[in-house]
């Protein structure tokens, strides 16, 4: 099914795409040739019917199956899978393009619809697999090598077993799914709808969090006030939201027989409460070392007594202001790409040549930038919003990463294909290393390797720090609404209590700072989500230093943790490497990254 992954990684900008050359744009050919296209109403048709048929042949008769039936049942299902993810992928694309345009919104709108009802009689497949005796699975995939490399897709699913309610309370939860989506809608439309006025002019949300960066001190600080008195005024709102989602949370966790709240998160992750807990502490040990040192260096270089909150992502005052075309921006990410393996080189090379990006600014065009995978019989589409920034190279790397991840994943079929969240960021991140240190080797002087470091922390920091502080207030969150109702000033002080911890003493928080967490997404989409963005992090900056270090064979195991997807386990991919992430001394290794770079940093000063 198609969704705009997140993170949108900026804000959207005003158009300003003169000087950048020629920007490439989606051929969505590959997928539809259009709204109308009788491919496109083929596969609906054939959607529904086989929906419908699947169910009639296999609905109460699994366990019934021997397994050649049962790999014919898997495959079915299957294909179901990449018809609708065509379909909507086409749709969706087409939307984030254009996203004034109310006709590709119905159109999106409408797919998603069909698709929904098409594929609810489905609801039975995981029940019953879920009723299956191990042993009984476990003699299939002895007979049927075929079915057994299903294992890993069998093995995510049943995880949820012990969780499992009766069919029909599953289908009940399945149906009053569209309630805790309203508060969802409810939340985004709240957003959406907020103004802001900034000296004199009236500003969306996406605008106002642009001042943010803005290199005059005077409108960061305008926007953050401004930010805070319209939070302020619809706290409640915001308030009541996350009160409501937390205690459906909840009651599901309860009846589920849940351990934590945090429990289903880890397991849609595939990964070990334990490993995400080193994880948690091994960071926030490290805030000192990290984000608290280099704030400290930050607020000399802006000139500082303290550093208010507006100034956390202020532009350093040395920073590059050049423009990088797009030509140069290809050329820097394809020669990272290529000096590493030329087979990366390769598989980069397609997106720039055939219509996989789309690149520029355009009115309407939805903001940030991600790669979406399509589905595996055909290609990965990327979407920037390229302005010609040197950190827009990074993010060109970073989702040219994704899109290299997706290629050679495509190969395990549509239900193995997808990595969980923890191990989807590998290949962007890695991506962005290796075109970082690039540019960190050609620099012409010590002031550009300055601005490239302090911009790699800035974002590193970003990525592990701040999401590890979004994590642990969601944990205290949750945990308090157990205990009861929230008010907003029980919710603003939690997020407070991990806000000064995580940003350190160069920090002083302005009156209004204790509502920021009103306008942050995942919170109420996807609780528990964001300590993937630090898993990610840390797990490549490990890898890499393998890397680093010049053992053989790198590159091939590399390649290979990538083709196998969503096959196998993190501790299976990461053993060639020697590298364990449940040990609580693989996270340091990550770490040791970043704080390497702050004394490189420091030592710029003395």
């Amino acid at each position: 099914m198609f969704q705009l992954p997140f993170p949108v990684r900026d804000a959207n900008p005003g158009s300003g795409t003169e000087n950048l050359g020629d920007l490439p744009e989606w051929d969505l050919s590959d997928l539809y040739s259009g709204e109308d296209a009788p491919e496109l109403g083929r596969d609906l048709d054939w959607l529904e019917g086989e929906c419908a048929a699947f169910a009639t042949d296999y609905e109460g008769k699994l366990a019934d199956l021997d397994a050649a039936g049962f790999l014919n049942c898997v495959l079915r299902n299957e294909k179901i899978n990449n018809v609708a993810g065509r379909i909507m992928s086409f749709a969706g694309l087409r939307y984030y393009q254009l996203t004034t345009d109310a006709g590709r919104a119905k159109f999106m709108s409408d797919a998603q619809e069909k698709i929904t009802n098409f594929t609810t009689p489905l609801v039975f497949f995981t029940l019953e697999l879920n009723r299956l005796e191990d042993d009984h699975l476990l003699a299939m995939f002895e007979e049927n090598p075929d079915l057994a490399r299903y294992k890993p897709v069998f093995d995510r699913i049943r995880a949820m077993k012990p969780y499992q309610l009766s069919d029909e309370l599953e289908k009940f939860l399945h149906d009053l799914g569209v309630v805790g989506d309203a508060w969802e809608r409810m939340f985004d439309e709240t957003i959406a709808g907020l103004e802001f006025e900034v000296n004199g002019e009236t500003h969306n949300i996406e605008g106002t969090l642009n001042f943010m960066t803005d290199p005059k001190r005077e409108n960061r600080e305008a926007a953050a006030h401004e930010l805070a008195s319209v939070f302020g005024s619809n706290i409640k709102t915001f308030a009541r939201v996350h009160n409501t989602q937390a205690k459906e949370k909840e009651i599901i966790d309860r009846w589920r027989g849940m351990e934590t709240a945090q429990m289903g998160r880890h397991l849609s992750n595939q990964v070990e409460p334990e490993v995400v807990e080193a994880l948690r502490d091994a960071v926030v040990k490290a805030y000192p070392k990290l984000s608290h040192r280099y704030y400290e260096l930050k607020r000399k270089w802006l000139g500082l007594d303290v550093m208010q909150v507006w100034d956390r992502n202020a532009p350093l005052p040395m920073e590059d202001t050049r423009i990088v075309d797009w030509a140069s921006a290809e050329k820097t990410v394809m020669d990272a790409y290529t000096a590493f393996d030329p087979r990366m080189g390769e598989l980069a090379a397609p997106f720039f040549s055939k219509g996989w990006i789309d690149a520029g600014v355009k009115p309407g065009k939805a903001p940030g930038a991600f790669a979406h995978p399509t589905v595996t019989n055909v290609h990965p589409y990327v979407m920037l919003n390229y302005l010609g920034k040197p950190r827009d190279v990074m993010t060109l790397a970073h989702e040219l990463g994704h899109g290299v991840h997706q290629v050679l994943a495509a190969e395990q079929g549509e239900m193995l294909s997808s990595t969980p969240l923890t191990l989807a960021e590998t290949a962007s991140v890695f991506g962005e290393m290796l075109t970082f240190r690039k540019m960190l080797d050609g620099a012409r002087d010590d002031a550009q390797r300055k601005v490239l470091l302090a911009g790699k922390v800035e974002d590193m920091i970003n990525t592990v720090v701040r999401q590890i502080a979004f994590y642990d207030f969601e944990c205290k969150l949750h945990a308090a609404r157990r205990e009861g109702e929230l008010t907003p000033d029980d919710i603003n002080a939690l997020w407070m209590s991990v806000q000064a911890e995580s940003l350190g003493p160069a920090f002083e928080f302005m009156d209004g700072y204790e509502t920021f967490w009103a306008y942050i997404p995942h919170f109420v989409h996807s609780p528990f989500y964001v300590y993937a963005y630090a898993f990610g992090d840390g797990l490549v900056n490990a890898l890499y230093a393998v890397y680093a270090e010049g053992g053989d064979g790198f590159e091939e195991k590399y390649f290979d943790m990538l083709k196998a997807g969503g096959s196998k386990h993190h501790k299976e991919l990461l053993a060639p490497f020697g590298l364990d992430a449940s040990d609580p001394a693989f996270w340091d290794k990550g770490l040791s990254m970043i704080s390497g770079f702050i004394d490189e940093l420091e030592a710029m000063e003395g």
